[in-house]
């Protein structure tokens, strides 16, 4: 019987890769100290190489991202989605529900209860160039919650599935191992990738990951202060920020050392449910016909100006706004897709291409689209109607705090709910955190789906502990520059994956991709199948973990 983890010194010293675990935590080290220890000139320098970037190559982001959607969206409809991740009798390890809202908590998290009241209402008070609404009016409202929805909707999911489904289809069918570098299996075969030269890409998505994770931690801890001072007053120094970050690096480290089953699964329902319990009290206290008005409107808008939004460069007028949101998330998100494809390889064993890609672009879009109508909406309504200068309230203490001020508006109670909130904010993060520091203790190993303890809290520890440092030191937005920087790599990544799934796929006996081989019982048919795969494709009868 396999455990999901082990805490063994001598496990963790047997299962880890030294150059790409010792090598990725000396790098991002001194590459975060060096943040710290000047981060103004760092921030200046890296927002001016950004700039740069999204001025003279927005256009590979857009198309990366443009690609990746239309690729997966075949992947749902086509014969493709029909493959099964795993041997043809292996059932899914995590119901529905569990994958969805793992899945969910961990790929846009923190992010949703950050922007989820405060980008429409940026929107809303600047404009957007792709539109002629005028700012600070009534007609720009829709438009406003269009424009988050593309920014939050199927884009960044296309680019995590794309990741995810080309690594987990090479573990899962051919025995493959669980890290970035998988990618490179169609060109190089499996058996070339523990090659000395392939592990740059996973030291390279070590210093992304670690940084992203510290980024997001930096978030969160910046949230709940500003909840904490705008709800009860109180006000911490230096040393309540580095005792506010340590609090939530063991939370997240208890439920990353626990393993999916008994940490990261459950944590992920409580905050699925905790999510979807206040967005039902917003929804029902809050502005509902406006909302309902204001969400359609730009639904319908989203659907039908979809290609015209993700290709939109405004070449005419300049590409700041562009290389300001739209570039700018395309590149956030670029840089987590191969940490957050290692967590969807982790837990999508036994399901097939398209289940995945259905929870992946269907199922969390389900659940992204009314958070951001409702605290989108709601914000913009309490705007216009009067009932609250929310923009005021966001420009003086920033976009962290515009949640807090909303529930306490809107709805009876709204202390308890406020707090609600602010726990929302934690579980979040807590999600977000122990899934990402899995998958870094899973492509720092020889590839094991069960990184030992030692493993997952050493990087748990070390995030927490450089969090905290830039914190201290102002140096989070520089870090987040960084990363961004760092995800436009991603990009051809993302190509590299589309052409190898292709060849591999196409490649295929057609007997792999009919939907007539799930769920029968026909003997025959499946020692067909089954010895399809194990000519072609060894080492898929890994055992799910106990």
């Amino acid at each position: 019987m396999s455990t999901e983890s082990s805490g063994t010194g001598a496990s963790f010293r047997e299962k880890i890769d030294p150059f790409v675990f010792v090598g990725g935590a000396i790098i991002t080290v001194i590459a975060i100290a060096l943040i710290a220890a000047r981060p103004d000139q760092a921030a200046t320098a890296l927002t001016n190489a950004n700039n740069f970037l999204w001025s003279e190559f927005g256009w590979v982001f857009l198309w990366a991202m443009f690609l990746a959607v239309v690729f997966c969206l075949w992947l749902l409809v086509g014969p493709w989605g029909s493959i099964k991740l795993g041997g043809p009798d292996e059932d899914p390890e995590f119901s529905y529900f569990s994958f969805l809202a793992m899945l969910f908590s961990a790929g846009l998290s923190t992010g949703l209860v950050f922007y989820g009241p405060a980008e429409a209402l940026y929107h809303f008070s600047s404009g957007m160039p792709f539109f002629d609404s005028a700012p600070e009016s009534a007609a720009i409202a829709p438009d406003a919650v269009q424009y988050t929805m593309l920014h939050w909707g199927i884009s960044p999911w296309a680019a995590y599935l794309l990741v995810g489904v080309t690594i987990a289809y090479y573990v899962h069918r051919k025995g493959a191992p669980i890290k970035p570098s998988t990618v490179f299996a169609p060109f190089i075969g499996v058996e070339n990738l523990d090659k000395k030269w392939v592990k740059p890409l996973d030291l390279l998505m070590v210093v992304i990951s670690v940084g992203g994770v510290a980024v997001s931690l930096g978030f969160v801890v910046t949230q709940f202060l500003a909840g904490m001072s705008y709800n009860y007053g109180v006000e911490v120094g230096d040393l309540g920020t580095i005792l506010v970050t340590v609090g939530l690096t063991v939370g997240f480290t208890v439920s990353a050392a626990l393993g999916v089953k008994r940490g990261i699964r459950r944590v992920s329902t409580f905050n699925m449910v905790l999510f979807l319990g206040l967005l039902a009290v917003a929804f029902v206290f809050g502005p509902t016909s406006y909302l309902l008005t204001t969400g359609t409107e730009a639904l319908g808008g989203y659907v039908d100006e979809f290609v015209g939004m993700s290709l939109y460069m405004n070449a005419a007028g300049g590409v700041e706004w562009v290389g300001g949101w739209t570039v700018f998330y395309w590149a956030w998100w670029f840089s987590f897709a191969p940490m957050i494809g290692i967590f969807i390889t982790r837990i999508c064993r036994g399901r097939t291409i398209r289940q995945v890609v259905f929870a992946g672009l269907v199922g969390t879009t389900a659940a992204t689209f009314p958070w951001f109508v409702v605290m989108g909406g709601s914000s913009l309504w309490v705007q216009t109607s009067g009932t609250l200068d929310i923009l005021s309230i966001v420009f003086e203490q920033g976009r962290a705090v515009a949640g807090f001020p909303l529930f306490q508006t809107l709805i009876p109670f709204g202390g308890v709910f406020s707090a609600a909130y602010l726990l929302l904010v934690l579980t979040f993060l807590i999600t977000t955190v122990d899934s990402t520091t899995l998958s870094l203790a899973m492509f720092t190993t020889d590839g094991s789906e069960n990184p030992s303890t030692i493993n997952r809290v050493t990087w748990g520890a070390l995030v927490g502990l450089l969090t905290s440092l830039l914190l201290v030191s102002g140096g989070l937005p520089a870090l987040k520059d960084l990363v961004v920087l760092l995800g436009f790599p991603i990009a051809f990544v993302l190509g590299l994956c589309v052409v190898g799934l292709v060849t591999e796929f196409e490649q295929l006996d057609p007997v792999l991709l009919t939907e007539r081989y799930e769920g029968r019982d026909d003997d025959a048919d499946r020692q067909t199948v089954a010895g399809y795969l194990s000519d072609r494709r060894p080492g898929w009868m890994g055992s799910a973990d106990d």
